[in-house]
This record gives structure tokens, C-alpha cells and sequence, in this order.
């Protein structure tokens, strides 16, 4: 459907409870709507959230150029690998400057994202731990996930999980968010108090926090 120029559109799920609109990489928006919704709460959600909407356009299109501009290569800790794809691997393989992938495209997508997590377990692995050690204090577990949005998080008990997605970032974005969880294990919450042992050990953290806001959408594959 189109609203205004908007295009949209619609689905219905037994599960929705409320209207959620979305809007993917692609850009392509789409309104869910409870079973038993009017049809009339789309176009309604849509107006509502149209702000909201536009802004999340804009960012899916410099996503989109951002891959674009990629060409044939992946970005890694602010360097870049050429991505070459191989008709019989199965598994990703990193040779110097060069991402070995399969040659299907379906399955190089799924073995460069495994291979990217294997990696961020490495690279987060010892940071993390020489952070706690200079913050004199210890993690009890670290996993490396792909939430959506969140970089990194600290439980009350010590476990640690960081964004494989950071390996995209320039290095110092992600030696900024593990000093960032490794304070949270001095102090959990974000006071004065946190910020100040965040600069204690990076001076320059709000440069890396800002880039992560004005460039953190970009990190996709």
C-alpha cells in the first residue's frame, strides 16, 4: 500500500498483540497487524511513525551504499579483506588479505558470518582479559553473539558477550566497547563515576561512541 508516497506493506500474524512497523536494510517497510485489526491501524501506524520511518530510510540507503562500496572485499578491525570465492570450500579461510569463501553465494554469506564470530571470540578474547587484569577484576564467561542492538553487555555475574559485528568497526571502536563492558565489571551502572573509569583507560572513547552511533548501522555484511 502507499501512503503519501510511502509504500508498505501488510501483514497479518495471529501472534502480534499489538501494530509494529518495521523497516529493513532494503528499505522496504512493512506494517504487522494483529488478526483481528482494522485495516484502517495500518495507514494510522504509519503516520504516526512516519518521522521515524523516514529516518530509518535514510539510514538503510547509506547502509546500501555503504556494502556498495565495498566492492569485493569485507572490512576487518579497519583494514580490508578480498573476498575470493572457492566452487568446492565449504568453510570461510583467511590467507593474508584474502577471505577464501564457497562459491555459492548462499553459503558464502552463512560461512563468512561463522567465520567472523570465530574470529571476534579471538580478537575479544585477549583485550577482555587484559582489560580486567589493569581493572583488577575477572569475567566469569564471554560469548560472542549477533544481537541487533546491542555492541557488548556485562551481567551482575561476570558474563561478558560482545557483537561479532564489531569486527567490521575500526579496531579502536572495538577496544572502546570492551573497555566499556570490562568498567561495567568495577561498576554496572552509568554514572559520572563509570564514564570517569572509562577515560581513565580510553581517553578517547567518546570518538569511538560516536562513530559507533553515526556509523554502527553500516556493519552488516
Amino acid at each position: 500500500m502507499t501512503t503519501d508516497a510511502l509504500t508498505y506493506r501488510i501483514r497479518r500474524s495471529d501472534r502480534a498483540t499489538r501494530v509494529r512497523v518495521s523497516v529493513d536494510t532494503r528499505g522496504e517497510v512493512e506494517v504487522v497487524l494483529p488478526r483481528r485489526a482494522p485495516a484502517a491501524a495500518a495507514p494510522a501506524a504509519v503516520a504516526e511513525l512516519r518521522p521515524w520511518i523516514e529516518r530509518r530510510l535514510r539510514e538503510a540507503s547509506t547502509v546500501r551504499a555503504a556494502i556498495a562500496a565495498r566492492g569485493a572485499t569485507l572490512p576487518y578491525l579497519g583494514t580490508s579483506l578480498h573476498v575470493r570465492p572457492e566452487p568446492a570450500r565449504t568453510r570461510a579461510h583467511r590467507k593474508g588479505d584474502v577471505l577464501l569463501v564457497p562459491g555459492d553465494a548462499e553459503h558464502a554469506a552463512a560461512a563468512i558470518e561463522r567465520w567472523y564470530r570465530r574470529a571476534a571470540a579471538k580478537e575479544v578474547a585477549p583485550r577482555l582479559d587484559a582489560a580486567a587484569q589493569a581493572l583488577g577484576t575477572s569475567y566469569t564467561k564471554l560469548s560472542i553473539r549477533g544481537q541487533r542492538t546491542r555492541w557488548g553487555s556485562c551481567s551482575a555475574r561476570g558474563a561478558m558477550s560482545f557483537n561479532w559485528r564489531l569486527l567490521l568497526a575500526p579496531e579502536p571502536v572495538l577496544g572502546y566497547v570492551v573497555w566499556h563492558e570490562a568498567c561495567h565489571l568495577r561498576v554496572m551502572d552509568h554514572s559520572h563515576n563509570f564514564w570517569a573509569l572509562v577515560r581513565r583507560h580510553c581517553p578517547d572513547y567518546e570518538e569511538h561512541r560516536r562513530w559507533l552511533r553515526l556509523q554502527g548501522s553500516t556493519l552488516v555484511l
